[in-house]
This record gives structure tokens, sequence and C-alpha cells, in this order.
């Protein structure tokens, strides 16, 4: 096996490798598992996996969970297939920088996400080490939140076009959960922001050592958002990567964000996806 970081601030190709083959030896799961926690993102092209064994691989990291907006696959729970057809192009949903589910009270812990047909060229995927953008904030911003929380929302963003009663039982189902805006990693105790594009506002913002008058809540409180969300945009934090039939991508969704990149035309664009369950942040 070997390893090949791709950026200075996230990502490593595993390469002499079928992962498949960590389903089975526990001594080389443990040092994926390790790597991950390193790389934040593994990479490795050529896997020979089925549904089953895509499945399989993913739980390595923990059982597995669906998606409210996409079925799983039959006879394989946690699998869900993302197609994009020439009759479906790209739906534009994805092209945003966000960290999966953070509108759940346990987001992902993360995801494995395998190629089956890609276009011949566009469709990347891009993430952003979000320890580094917490890391290299200024020291005032840093100071001031440590101790801010905010609400996500999945009505504010996939149910928003959606006719009313739908979005009004989905917010029902999935009510806005409130998460730290600095993240705690439950096994590295590395700190990272925790904003992206489910966030909507702060929580706890309002309070005398921040505000004078109206328009320091207002404006104070929208500024340093989109100040935040904005970080994971800096190309100094990312890796990008260009899929091949038959490569995969593992992430850790605690500490990372990911951006679909939609630049590619109507097409056959084919992913299998298994997403891990996670814990509450704090």
């Amino acid at each position: 096996m070997k390893i090949e970081p791709l950026t200075c601030a996230l990502g490593a190709e595993i390469t002499h490798l079928q992962v498949s083959e960590a389903i089975t030896n526990d001594d080389l799961a443990a040092e994926i598992k390790a790597l991950l926690l390193t790389h934040k993102v593994l990479f490795l092209r050529d896997q020979q996996l089925d549904d089953t064994q895509h499945a399989a691989v993913a739980r390595l990291f923990g059982e597995l969970e669906d998606h409210p907006l996409a079925s799983s696959v039959e006879g394989e729970p946690g699998i869900i297939h993302i197609y994009k057809t020439p009759d479906n192009p790209p739906d534009r949903y994805e092209n945003g920088w966000h960290t999966d589910a953070t509108w759940r009270e346990n987001p992902p812990m993360g995801a494995v996400l395998r190629c089956v047909e890609c276009p011949p060229v566009g469709g990347d995927t891009m993430w952003a080490n979000m320890e580094w953008a917490y890391e290299r904030l200024p020291e005032h911003i840093k100071n001031d939140i440590d101790d801010l929380r905010a609400r996500h929302s999945i009505e504010a963003v996939f149910m928003a076009a959606k006719p009313i009663e739908e979005r009004l039982a989905m917010k029902q189902r999935f009510p806005d959960p409130e998460h730290p805006v600095v993240r705690t990693h439950p096994e590295t105790g590395h700190k990272s922001l925790f904003v992206n594009g489910f966030t909507t506002h702060f929580t706890n913002y309002h309070n005398p050592r921040r505000v004078r008058y109206g328009q320091d809540w207002t404006m104070g409180a929208t500024d340093l958002l989109r100040y935040l969300t904005s970080q994971a945009a800096i190309p100094e934090y990312q890796v990008r990567w260009r899929w091949t039939p038959d490569a995969i991508a593992i992430w850790d969704n605690r500490c990372t964000q990911h951006y679909a990149v939609m630049d590619y035309p109507a097409c056959h664009r084919k992913m299998h996806r298994a997403t891990i369950v996670g814990d509450r942040p704090f």
C-alpha cells in the first residue's frame, strides 16, 4: 500500500490496494481509519466493488443511514444511487460548499462515494479542511465565535422549492438543530469551523458583549456568518479530485466540507454513495 498526499491541506491517494480487503482484515481496517483521521479524505482508483462490498467498506467506520430525499437501493440499506443522464441534467443543487446533513441532530460521520460512470471531463468534487479554516482565522474572530451556536435547516435549502405542505412536513420531521459554530472532533480533539450552506443564523449572538443597537445584531451577525461560511472557498484549504470509473472517495464529514462541481453538460454521471451515522457535535 502506498499513500501519496495530494495537497498540503488534506487528501491522500492510496494505491496498490483493493479496499475491500479491509472487510476481513482488522489490521488493515484500523490502518485505513487512522489514515482518514490524518488526511481527512482518502482516494482510491480502480476499486472493484459491488453495492454489498461498498456498504461493507463503509460499515468499517460505523452503521449506515438513509437520506430522506433519496431512497436506498433495494436489498442494501444505506446505499443510494445518484444518477444524472442526458434527460436528467445536473440540477445545480450540489454545487455549493457544505458539510453533509448538518440539519440532523447527529450529522453523518462521513461517507464513501464510488464512481460508476462519469463525464469524460468535468464533474470533479472538491473538499476543504475546516480545521485549517478555524485555525487560521484572526485571533479576535476565534475569540468571538468559540461560544457561538447556530441553526441548520433542510427546509431552507433542499425543501425551499417544494410545495409548502411538503416543506413543513419535512421540517416537522427534521426540526432545525442547533450546533456549535466551532466543533471539536470526537476522536482527535481538534477544533474545526462548523458552519456551511445549511446554516441559517446564530442563536446566541444577541447579548450585551456584541450588540449595542439593532444594526449590530442584524448586520453584525449576518456579516460574520457570511465571512465564516466563505472560508471553505479558500484554495489553500482545498483538494480537487477528478473522477474515473471505479474510483472512490472516503471522507470525514466532521471536519470537512465538499463541493460537487457542476461544470459538465447533460451526460451520464452515475455515483453510488454510502453515508455513515455520526454523533452529536460538541
